[in-house]
């Protein structure tokens, strides 16, 4: 799942007219980038949330075919926040013993195959990615203790026993179903602060997943600039960008 449903104030009046996922970054469209990295590791099906302008990201991605994906778009009205977002399509899911959840405003080159490998190593309930941050409270900070399992979300619990060392959470979480018994029904709500303290006090196996790679959230103008500017000059970063869609028959793509 990519979720695509926030309004993208700040980017104001750059999503004035187009939700925050297609505003271009190196000439393309900011959503694609997850969308190609999904494809890169073999992902196929994949479920969008939809709420600002959203008429206008399924227009632009349409069944996903140009993308070598399977599109399906969960619309929000009013929005539901990260957790009422995925709980929303339970259903859905319901053949998947685990699944991706990626932010649509983020671009990271992170080998995937790896971060699904972890969580299935460790028959872990969730898996997050996690990395090292001076704004790391700003964020929220999850801590790790030896074994990278997490034992402190936003300072909760107040005390352990053991070292922790503090991250924050990137944005990409591998989940199992059982996340699904801890989420309320038919509202509004987060995952990390609610669901996973939940998790937590009831002792489920959540581990981070720690990464230094690259990775650029863009919630600001400045934030589009720099990242832009980082594709378009590391050539280490040139496999992150998009190519073309293949424009078939059955998309929808404009």
């Amino acid at each position: 799942m990519v979720l695509a449903a926030g309004l993208g104030t700040r980017l104001r009046p750059l999503t004035l007219d187009r939700p925050k996922p297609l505003v271009a970054v190196a000439g393309r469209p900011l959503i694609t980038y997850n969308l190609c990295l999904l494809r890169r590791y073999g992902v196929r099906d994949v479920i969008i949330n939809l709420h600002h302008r959203g008429e206008v990201l399924r227009a632009a991605l349409g069944d996903g075919s140009a993308w070598g994906l399977r599109i399906q778009y969960s619309p929000e009205d009013p929005l539901l926040e990260t957790g009422g977002a995925i709980k929303n399509v339970e259903d859905a899911l319901a053949s998947e013993e685990d699944f991706l959840v990626l932010n649509g405003d983020t671009i990271i080159d992170l080998p995937l195959d790896c971060l699904i490998a972890a969580h299935r190593a460790r028959a872990a309930t969730a898996t997050l990615v996690l990395r090292r941050d001076p704004a790391e409270e700003r964020y929220g900070v999850v801590e790790i203790d030896a074994s990278e399992r997490i034992r402190r979300f936003l300072g909760r619990p107040d005390t352990t026993t053991v070292p922790l060392t503090p991250y924050m959470f990137a944005g990409v979480h591998v989940l199992s179903r059982q996340v699904f018994r801890y989420m309320p029904e038919r509202r509004a709500f987060s995952m990390t602060r609610e669901t996973y303290p939940a998790m937590l006090a009831a002792g489920e196996p959540l581990y981070g997943f720690p990464f230094g790679g690259y990775w650029r959230v863009i919630d600001t103008v400045e934030d589009l600039a720099r990242a832009t500017a980082d594709l378009e000059a590391a050539p280490r970063l040139h496999h992150l960008r998009p190519p073309p869609p293949r424009l078939t028959d059955s998309s929808n793509v404009g």
